[in-house]
Parts: structure tokens; C-alpha cells; sequence
């Protein structure tokens, strides 16, 4: 299962990037408030996506107005014909042709029917748009504001070691609301993976009171973040990036100016705006990839790697190394290597449904057609991910799966 391995990979990176947030935005703290900080990081994320959506939107609306023009120019050569045999059936060519002209009419209706519902409604203004609210609410304003405020009492690797928590609320969340299915391998994984928090932390202060308070508030805000996001079957992930990042960013700013002060420096919002491309951005629509394909568990212990990567990176502003992150490390890698590498596998089923989102036809799922009417310009190669709307009929079988988008069934 090499797409596993692909996407393990991917979770790995968007902790990576994730975690360096940590100690470059308590350097940034100096001169920015938490709601401010908070804001540009978002902003950066939203903004960074912004010439994928368009690229998209640009590919889709292009090829149906070929489409179109082909239409339109089969049309042409169809009512010249018609006009030179008009002598000897004027009448019923005039008929014809306004019935050609009807049908061409449809047809193009047909067209921009299937652009709005296909790109616009289905991106998010549908049966998605609590989810998305919430999302946007939780995972884009209250996430990093808490984080922000958290770390401003407190150190950046302290506050890395604690993100930890963010695996144990994604967890409960999943068990308790989402139907996650933890079995015993996923249990351990967990238990591991917390225990390398714990140590690293052992001989470190747990900081200020309202620092604890504050960061785990921001990791049950991130763990319901993750949660609907893995259950969103219609939206992709550029768009809930760019709304997140955009109505979130923009929200905590607003607020950030209105109780700052002094004015900004244009350096300080560069280095913020650019924080959170890289780290709120490209990591985020990463880790969306993953957890549609691994499950939200499964992929955020992967993505809970990103404090020892804050750890790591908070050498660059004078906080020390130790022995005891050397022995969480290797209690987070066998954490990762025992829940990502042993299979869950038995008898299940799947109902009659038609949806959009990321997929390729590499697996038991999608083995379905592409044609003129039912597909966007991508590459349909076999391992190719690619995104449109498709269905599947209802399915009852065994293999080899994660809780993933398909996989929200009952143990």
C-alpha cells in the first residue's frame, strides 16, 4: 500500500511545518499581540492558496467554454447547411433550426448549471456550511488566538510540549461524536505518544497557570478542527484553507489593531504573513490530504510530531536541547511506526452516494468513468489524485482501511 506510505509522509511534513510556528511567533510576540499574531498567521495561510483556487477555477471555467464554442461552431455549420437547402424546405429548416438553436441554449444552461454546482455550491455553500462555520470558528479564530495567548505566558518549548494534547482531544473527540474506531494498536499509539510529551516535559516548568489553560484550550479547538474536516466530502482542501485562513485571520486582526497601541511595522507583518504561509498554509492543506485519507487520529499523531519540531527549531532563539527530547522522540517514532504499519481489516459497508473530493482510482472505491460531462482537466491516470464529482453505489466488503472519508462506520 505505497499511497499509505505517501500519505504518512505527508502527515510527517505538515508537523514539520507546523511545529516551526512555535518559536519563530514567540520572537514575534515582541512587537504583536496575540489577537494580531494570531490574525497574520491566518491571513498568510488564506492568502497562500489563492492562485490554486484560481488556477482551478480558471482550468474548469476554460474547458467548458471550449466546450462550448465546439457546440456552438457544430451549431453554425449545421444551420449553414440547413440554408442551403432552403429553397425546397424553407419551412421545415426555419423549425429545425430554432429547435437547434433550443437545444444549443440548453445545453449551454446545462454547462453553467454544472460549474455552479459543481465548483460554487459544492465547495462549501451546501450541506457543508455548518461544518465550514465551525470549522472556521474553532479551527481559524479560537485555535491560534488560544495558542498565541498561551505562548505569550509561557516558553516556546514548553509550549511545543504541550501541544501535544491536541492528539489526546482529537481522540476523544473522534470516540465520542465522529465514530473513530481506536483499537488496541491505536490505543497504545496514543498512550506512547502522550508519554513523549510527559517526558520531555519532565524536568522543564509547566509554566504559568494560564498558559496550561490557554493551550489546551487551543488543542480541543484544533482537535474539532480536525475532526469535521476529515468528514467534509464536498469541499477541498484549498478552500477550507482560504476561508479559515481569511474570515479567522481576518476576524482576529480586526480585533488585534482595535486594542493595539502603536501602529504595525510593515516588518512585522511581512514576517507574519510569511510565518503563516509556510506554517499555517502549506501545512494545513497537507495535513487535510492526509486526514481524508488516513483518518483524523491516525494523521494527527503524525501531525504531532510538530512540537518536537518547535523544539528543535527553538535552538535558533536560545533554548537548550536535552536528553529527555531524545527519548520522546523515539517514543513518538514507535508511536508512529506501531499505529501506521498494523491493518485494520474486516466486513463492511458503504451506502449509495454522490459526492466531490480529493481521490484516485488506485483503490476499492473508485473505479468509476470519466467522461466529457463529468470531469475537470486533470490527469485520470490510476495513482493520479484528482478531484470531480462522482458516485458510488452501495458495497459490502473486506480489506485493508483507515476511518477515513469512506470509512465512518460503527465497530
Amino acid at each position: 500500500m505505497n499511497f499509505n506510505r505517501y500519505w504518512i509522509f505527508l502527515g510527517l511534513l505538515s508537523g514539520l511545518l507546523f511545529g516551526i510556528a512555535t518559536p519563530f511567533s514567540k520572537i514575534l510576540l515582541i512587537n504583536l499581540n496575540s489577537f494580531q499574531l494570531a490574525g497574520l498567521l491566518y491571513l498568510g495561510s488564506g492568502t497562500v492558496i489563492v492562485p490554486t483556487i484560481i488556477k482551478k477555477l480558471y482550468n474548469n471555467l476554460n474547458y467548458n467554454i471550449n466546450k462550448m464554442d465546439v457546440n456552438k461552431n457544430n451549431a453554425i455549420d449545421n444551420e449553414n447547411d440547413n440554408k442551403n437547402n432552403k429553397k425546397n424546405n424553407k419551412k421545415d429548416n426555419k423549425n429545425e433550426n430554432n429547435e437547434d438553436n433550443k437545444n444549443n441554449k440548453n445545453k449551454y444552461k446545462n454547462i453553467n448549471e454544472k460549474i455552479i454546482k459543481e465548483y460554487l455550491f459544492n465547495l462549501g455553500f451546501g450541506k457543508n456550511f455548518l461544518k465550514i462555520l465551525l470549522i472556521v470558528i474553532f479551527g481559524g479564530i479560537l485555535g491560534p488566538l488560544f495558542l498565541m495567548m498561551g505562548l505569550s505566558y509561557n516558553s516556546a518549548s514548553s509550549t511545543a510540549v504541550w501541544l501535544n494534547m491536541e492528539l489526546v482531544a482529537t481522540a476523544i473527540l473522534g470516540v465520542i461524536f465522529f465514530k473513530d474506531n481506536l483499537d488496541k494498536f491505536a490505543v497504545i499509539g496514543l498512550i506512547l505518544t502522550f508519554s513523549a510529551g510527559l517526558v520531555v516535559s519532565w524536568n522543564n516548568s509547566f509554566g504559568n497557570l494560564f498558559s496550561i489553560i490557554f493551550i489546551i484550550l487551543a488543542c480541543f479547538s484544533w482537535g474539532l478542527d480536525n475532526q469535521l474536516t476529515s468528514i467534509v466530502d464536498g469541499v477541498s482542501p484549498e478552500f477550507i484553507t482560504f476561508v479559515k485562513g481569511i474570515f479567522g485571520g481576518g476576524i482576529n486582526l480586526t480585533i488585534g489593531l482595535f486594542l493595539a497601541h502603536h501602529i504595525l511595522s510593515i516588518e512585522s507583518i511581512f514576517f507574519g504573513i510569511v510565518l503563516g504561509i509556510v506554517s499555517y498554509g502549506l501545512s494545513i492543506v497537507i495535513f487535510i490530504s492526509s486526514a481524508q485519507n488516513l483518518g483524523a487520529t491516525r494523521s494527527q499523531i503524525l501531525f504531532s510530531t510538530a512540537p518536537f519540531w518547535g523544539i528543535l527549531f527553538s535552538l535558533f532563539i536560545g533554548e537548550p536541547i536535552t536528553l529527555n527530547l531524545i527519548i520522546a522522540s523515539l517514543l513518538l517514532i514507535i508511536a508512529v511506526l506501531i499505529t501506521n504499519n498494523l491493518v485494520h481489516n474486516h466486513y463492511h459497508s458503504h451506502k449509495k452516494i454522490e459526492h466531490i473530493h480529493l481521490h484516485s482510482h488506485d483503490d476499492n472505491h473508485h473505479n468509476h468513468n470519466h467522461n466529457i460531462d463529468n470531469s475537470e482537466s486533470c490527469d485520470k491516470s490510476k495513482n493520479k489524485k484528482h478531484s470531480h464529482m462522482h458516485h458510488h453505489n452501495e458495497k459490502y466488503h473486506k480489506h485493508n482501511h483507515f476511518p477515513d472519508l469512506h470509512h465512518k462506520h460503527t465497530h
